[in-house]
């Protein structure tokens, strides 16, 4: 459901559809980090990981439980005036809930340097090089108008890697339809605790801390 919601360039009334798996299903939940608050540190302070994670993400999945709760009321009222102004809060924070689900596992304490296999080959083929990539990857990230997301994604149609850069909350694939690998989120709130406004050096840092493996296995299990 959140992917159909999340996508773009649709009149409002095209997302009213029959959801009848609204009846049985559980509430979201906020997943557990793979690692402590702290063992980001000195990357990503402590503060920063505990706050962004039981707060920021905490709000979008409390949120997303309201929304689709208050949709599932209007679906069985037949009340279509509220299901259309639902959609912008089932977006944002289902998003939210989808890009930190993914975020949270791009990220490891033993992560950084540079991926292996058939990653590295594919990043080599389509960037020329890691380093392009890394650079490229960076700049779109840095170059984020206000909130929003650096994205390394995989276009299934084209077999190719891309990057792009998605606004706020908006999910990658239900806004440009790549399979998300490795998403740097640069709301402020994912650094200007430690890196106040100096977006570059939080880019910079993150970089240490990328969890290569969790990025190859998405890479593999997308192209099958």
């Amino acid at each position: 459901m959140l992917r159909r919601l999340a996508a773009t360039g649709r009149s409002s009334t095209e997302f009213i559809v029959p959801l009848a798996c609204l009846a049985s299903r559980q509430k979201h939940t906020l997943p557990d980090l793979p690692y402590d608050y702290g063992a980001l540190v000195p990357h990503i302070s402590a503060e920063i990981m505990q706050l962004h994670h039981s707060k920021h993400h905490a709000t979008y999945v409390n949120n997303l439980n309201v929304a689709e709760e208050k949709y599932k009321e209007a679906l069985a009222k037949g009340d279509v005036t509220t299901q259309v102004s639902l959609q912008p809060a089932l977006k944002f924070n289902g998003g939210g809930h989808i890009n930190h689900t993914i975020f949270w596992t791009n990220l490891s304490p033993s992560g950084g340097g540079e991926p292996q296999g058939e990653l590295l080959e594919a990043i080599k083929r389509d960037f020329g090089s890691f380093a392009s990539f890394k650079e490229k990857l960076t700049a779109v990230s840095v170059g984020v108008q206000g909130s929003g997301w650096g994205w390394l994604g995989f276009n299934k149609e084209q077999g190719r890697l891309q990057i792009a850069a998605c606004a706020n909350q908006d999910p990658l694939q239900g806004t440009t339809g790549l399979v998300p690998l490795l998403g740097i989120d640069v709301w402020e709130h994912a650094y200007y605790l430690q890196y106040k406004n100096v977006r570059p050096d939080y880019l910079k840092a993150i970089w240490n801390v990328i969890n290569w493996e969790n990025v190859s296995s998405r890479y593999s299990a997308c192209r099958k």
